[in-house]
């Protein structure tokens, strides 16, 4: 979208028929802790946002206050699949790109560091396309372009003696609920909501080797208690079977009345650590038998819910309150065209974002500063867990809850939390210099869960088009462009490269840029905006 703005032309092709990611796909909430309005598209994506519930259901009624992005709660806004994949198509077609749905790309063919051209292959159809452009960006949530091309990437966990990394490799942990964390965003030393879970203990006999474990994945469906848009789950999906969700402790169809918006709210519950391992480099018909056996597992565990003996009767009914909307994926049975991809591959960039980059250095409450920066995550480092073994106790079932340490992998670091700063070397990888890589960025598997979430995304898209955009217009590549030319841009179109608390008061300040570029370049000690010494 920001490249077709600045007058390219852009092709947009992606193998789904709809776009939106995600937020198109169930999600229903913006996963931050910060209210920050990041870069101008994100910003717009929210007004288009509100303005369609105050304008559908009035100014400040219950959908249009739960739409509104703000931080005085989690999560900070809430948005229909149908309504966030309306804003994204028209903001898409709107920008005068072309888009191209149902397209997967099939080959590309280099010259030395330099893609000329990807070749697309009709999803559905046999038909072939070959498209010729001066720059690519691949955003998807596989990086299959990045993959075809040839460029270097990563599946898994890195070992800890790789990066040094605290929480590296395979380990063993536990949580604590209830507790809320970091204590600096209780403070106030920076902006932003706390969460109430946070890591426990780590098994101290973990090995803490490499392997190829991803978090997990989950179908998340859009789930109603509006009787007149409400349908039912008469009976099981195919395969159903009951046994396998006794054993199953996620046992829940919604998290209460603050993640529900016009009587809909997400379904998150299903999860199924290890089943999801053969997804990133699979097959087309690989990934379609993964995202069939968790969508049905998903529609199995609300059937099960609302129909099995052993849960008590007044459970029973409450659960049958939900259903699948009549208004939401009305061409897919009502469920989500795509499933919860939380990892896939990572690329190897010019710059491997850590653990370590994103926890406070000695002296410090921020972390490490790039003079490159281009972005900021303000989510805590987290993952799911990559599969169902537990902790010394040995093998076993991920909710038995047996085990001193029951979760293999599964992160909430939100004590070790803090804004960090997003090299544009990150996007880069490290033998192409005409890819851009804003999704499937290059991080460890730690520091993913920090960068993983649609905020941070959507801004590190838009940085990507402005960087093909200034590229092109220089006639040079992505990998030759001036981080410095790159980051006034962002700066002057309104986008942030440093994170401030006082982020809405520096929208208009005259030394905004100045101050922001200080904090890339290690001159603030703090999060409070503070013009630096000549």
């Amino acid at each position: 979208t920001r490249a077709a703005r600045d007058g390219l032309r852009v092709i947009l092709a992606q193998p789904g028929r709809h776009l939106g990611g995600l937020l198109s796909n169930g999600i229903m909430q913006w996963d931050a802790v910060s209210d920050h309005r990041r870069c101008p598209l994100f910003d717009e994506i929210l007004r288009r946002i509100e303005t369609h519930y105050r304008e559908t259901y009035g100014p400040d009624s219950p959908e249009h206050r739960s739409s509104q992005f703000r931080i005085d709660r989690h999560p900070t806004g809430l948005v229909e699949p149908r309504v966030a994949e309306r804003v994204l198509t028209d903001l898409a077609v709107g920008s005068g790109a072309m888009v191209w749905t149902g397209w997967a790309v099939e080959q590309v063919s280099r010259v030395g560091r330099v893609i000329t051209e990807a070749r697309l292959r009709e999803v559905a159809g046999k038909r072939c396309r070959a498209v010729q452009a001066s720059v690519f960006i691949d955003a998807s949530y596989e990086a299959d372009l990045a993959a075809v091309a040839g460029a270097d990437y990563r599946v898994g966990r890195e070992g800890h003696d790789e990066h040094d990394e605290p929480h590296a490799g395979r380990v063993f942990t536990r949580l604590e609920h209830g507790v809320v964390a970091p204590q600096e965003a209780v403070d106030g030393v920076f902006r932003m909501h706390p969460y109430a879970s946070r890591l426990g203990a780590v098994d101290p006999q973990s090995p803490r080797i490499a392997d190829c474990a991803i978090q997990a994945y989950n179908d998340r469906p859009c789930l109603t208690r509006d009787l007149a848009n409400r349908i039912d789950l008469d009976r099981p999906p195919d395969g159903y079977d009951a046994h396998a969700y006794r054993r199953y402790t996620r046992r829940y169809l919604s998290h209460g009345d603050r993640f529900v918006l016009n009587h809909k709210a997400t379904f998150n519950a299903p999860i199924l650590p290890g089943e999801n391992w053969g997804y990133p480099d699979g097959s087309r018909e690989v990934r379609a038998t993964i995202a069939k056996r968790h969508r049905s597992f998903a529609l199995g565990l609300i059937y099960f819910l609302q129909n099995d003996a052993s849960i008590p009767r007044d459970q029973r009914e409450a659960h049958q309150q939900w259903g699948l909307p009549a208004d939401e994926f009305v061409d897919n049975s009502h469920v989500p065209y795509e499933i919860y991809v939380r990892e896939t591959r990572r690329i190897v960039g010019r710059h491997v974002l850590t653990e370590n980059d994103l926890t406070a250095t000695p002296g410090s409450i921020r972390p490490r500063c790039f003079d490159d920066s281009i972005g900021f995550t303000d989510w805590y480092m987290d993952s799911h867990s990559c599969s169902r073994d537990i902790g010394t106790w040995g093998p076993g079932d991920e909710h038995a809850g047996s085990a001193d340490f029951p979760y293999d992998g599964k992160l909430i670091l939100t004590d070790q939390m803090r804004p960090g700063l997003i090299p544009y070397r990150c996007m880069l990888p490290i033998d192409i210099d005409n890819l851009l890589v804003p999704v499937c960025l290059s991080t460890t598997h730690v520091a993913w869960g920090a960068v993983r979430l649609e905020p941070c995304w959507i801004h590190l898209g838009e940085v990507a088009g402005t960087a093909a955009s200034l590229s092109i217009s220089q006639r040079t590549t992505p990998a030759a462009l001036s981080v410095s030319t790159l980051q006034q841009r962002l700066l002057s179109d309104g986008a942030s490269i440093a994170f401030f608390n006082q982020h809405v008061e520096l929208r208009t300040h005259v030394r905004r840029a100045e101050m922001e570029m200080a904090a890339c370049h290690g001159h603030a000690r703090s999060y409070d905006a503070e013009p630096p010494e000549p």
